[in-house]
């Protein structure tokens, strides 16, 4: 198991899409929201995705495809 640190940026009208709802649907990957803030047309939010490596990487993938900034912060690998 993998767990790796994701800084998520959002402008505009990406500020409403549910990306994190549709990362737990699509993926074989536990969410957790670190920290956030988001107002009407900016947001920012810190997230933790555990779950098998490969997984990770297509739900990071994915986020890239969103036009969201997303920025890889930390990758661990738990035994």
């Amino acid at each position: 198991m993998a767990l790796v640190d994701i800084h998520l940026t959002a402008k505009g009208d990406a500020v409403n899409e549910p990306f994190i709802w549709r990362i737990g649907r699509d993926f074989d990957v536990k969410v957790n929201i670190v920290k956030a803030s988001i107002d009407t047309d900016f947001g920012w939010m810190h997230i933790t995705l555990e779950g098998a490596v490969e997984e990770i990487q297509r739900a990071t993938s994915w986020l890239m495809t969103t036009g969201l900034h997303v920025d890889t912060q930390q990758r661990s690998v738990k035994a």
